[in-house]
C-alpha cells in the first residue's frame, strides 16, 4: 500500500471487514460511512457513523493488528486511506494535524460514553430520537433539517439495539406529532429534542 491513497467508494461498497489487518487509518472527504460489529451469532450491530471530516481505522495506531469491524459505505463517498506507520510519523512531526487528530478523538470518546449511557438507561424511543438528531446534527437549527444518507429503519435498529418493527411504530409516531417529515429526503426537526428530554 502506498503511504497515502484517495480513493471513492460506492454507496454499500466494502471498505474493510472484520478480521482484515488493521494497517491504516481512513478520513472521509465525503459521504457517509458505517462502521459494523458482528458477534459469533452473527448478530451485527452498526457503532458509527462516520462522515466527512471524521477519522476511522485508528485503532491501527496503538497496535491492533486485525479490524474489530467491518466499515462500509453508506453514500457514495470518498477517502484518503494514509498507512500506519505515515500517519504515526504526521502525529510525530505535524502539531497542527495532531491537535485536529486529538480533538477528533475526545470528540469520539465523548460520544462513545454518551452512546453507552443512552443505551443502558433511557428506552428505544429516546434512543432513537437521539440518533436521528445526532444523524442530522439538528439540536441547534430552527427549522427542518434533513439527513443526507438514506438510513433504512434496519440501519437504525441496529444503531439503537431493537427491531425495525420498533424503529417503524416510533417513526409512524414522531411523523404523527411533526417530529419528522418523509419525501425524497428525511428531515427531522429539531422539536424532536423534547422527546429526549
Amino acid at each position: 500500500m502506498k503511504s497515502r491513497m484517495a480513493a471513492a467508494y460506492r454507496k454499500n461498497a466494502s471498505i474493510f471487514k472484520q478480521g482484515d489487518t488493521a494497517d491504516a487509518v481512513f478520513y472521509v472527504t465525503r459521504g457517509h460511512v458505517k462502521i459494523v460489529a458482528a458477534s459469533a451469532e452473527g448478530r451485527d450491530a452498526v457503532v458509527a457513523v462516520i462522515v466527512a471530516g471524521g477519522f476511522f481505522g485508528e485503532a491501527c495506531l496503538v497496535g491492533q493488528g486485525f479490524r474489530a469491524t467491518s466499515a462500509t459505505a453508506m453514500t457514495d463517498c470518498e477517502l484518503v486511506s494514509v498507512e500506519r506507520s505515515a500517519f504515526a510519523q504526521l502525529l510525530a512531526t505535524e502539531p497542527g494535524f495532531s491537535d485536529i487528530f486529538l480533538a477528533h478523538m475526545l470528540r469520539r470518546a465523548i460520544r462513545s460514553e454518551e452512546d453507552l449511557i443512552d443505551h443502558l438507561f433511557n428506552p428505544s424511543e429516546k434512543r432513537l430520537a437521539r440518533a436521528l438528531l445526532l444523524l442530522a446534527n439538528a439540536a441547534n437549527e430552527e427549522g427542518p433539517v434533513p439527513i443526507t444518507a438514506r438510513i433504512s429503519q434496519e440501519t437504525l435498529a441496529e444503531m439503537i439495539g431493537t427491531t425495525r418493527s420498533r424503529v417503524s411504530f416510533f417513526m409512524n409516531k414522531f411523523r404523527r406529532h411533526g417530529f419528522i417529515r418523509y419525501g425524497t429526503s428525511l428531515e427531522i426537526y429539531p422539536a424532536l429534542l423534547m422527546t429526549v428530554l
